[in-house]
Order: structure tokens, then sequence, then C-alpha cells
């Protein structure tokens, strides 16, 4: 399957925009200690090849171990995340697939019983964005491993 069109190039400005966006957000606490977690099974769940392959390899670099990283998928029955990663893995579950009848009382008190008010808010638009930039690369096929080289993901080695 071959890659529908460059939206990065075509719409520079947003897709410039929209970066920085996300480059404000790796400032915060919060994200950086849920960024690979939140932004790997966002992906997962959207099915966006491309995200999932850059975030696997971003977060292999950063360190995180690999078990780890296979057991995002099966986060709730691995003993191999805190309650506070559980927290946030599902609060991204929950904004990635909207219920018709929006998200339950029950998952917003669980999650917030782990994580300050702020923080929700802050990982909540993480993973507005890692949505937006799924549904991008699922709308126009952009292939997995096609910016190893521009982002240093080669470094991962899981080429």
């Amino acid at each position: 399957m071959s890659q529908r069109l460059d939206y990065f190039k075509l719409s520079a400005g947003f897709a410039g925009k929209y970066l920085d966006f996300n480059m404000t957000l790796a400032a915060k606490p919060v994200i950086q200690e849920f960024s690979h977690l939140v932004t790997i099974r966002a992906s997962q769940l959207n099915g966006c090849g491309f995200c999932l392959d850059m975030h696997v390899k971003e977060a292999k670099i950063h360190g995180e171990r690999e078990l780890r990283l296979y057991h995002i998928a099966i986060w709730r029955e691995s003993p191999l995340f805190t309650p506070r990663e559980k927290a946030a893995l599902a609060w991204t579950e929950a904004l990635t697939i909207l219920p018709p009848q929006g998200i339950d009382d029950d998952i917003y008190q669980s999650v917030r019983a782990q994580l300050s008010e702020e923080d929700i808010s802050d990982l909540s638009f993480l993973i507005v964005a890692i949505n937006g930039w799924n549904r991008l690369n699922v709308a126009f096929r952009t292939v997995p491993g096609s910016a190893d080289a521009a982002y240093g993901l080669n470094k991962a080695g899981l080429n």
C-alpha cells in the first residue's frame, strides 16, 4: 500500500502548528511520564501503523523496557504497570474510543484517584494530539518507518 498524499508538505502551515502544539505538550511533567504509553496505546486502538512504529522506536530510544512495550496491549492484566500508568492508559482508551453516552463517571473517578485535575487535563490534550496524528496518518496511509531518518529513529535498532 502506498501513501496517498503528503499532508505535512501540502498543509505545511497547519502541520507545523500542530507539531508546535505537540512540542509545547512535551514540556509538561505528566506528558513526559506517560507519553510513550499513551501514544502507543492510542495508535494500537486506531490501527495507525506509522504512529505505532514511530512511538515504539522513540520509547526504545528513551530506555523503555521491551517487555513493557509488548504488554501495553494487555495493560489491565500486566503486572508491569503502576496504578498511575494504568489510570493513564484507561483514560487514553476512554478518550480514544468515545462511548456514545460519553465518559462514565466511574472511569473518571478511578483516573481522578491516581492523577490530579491538572494532570488529567494535560494528559487529555496529549490524547487529543495523538488521535489527530493517527487520523491523518491512517487517512493518507503514511508508510511506517518512512520518517525514521528524519526523526533519528534508526537509533532504536528495530529496523
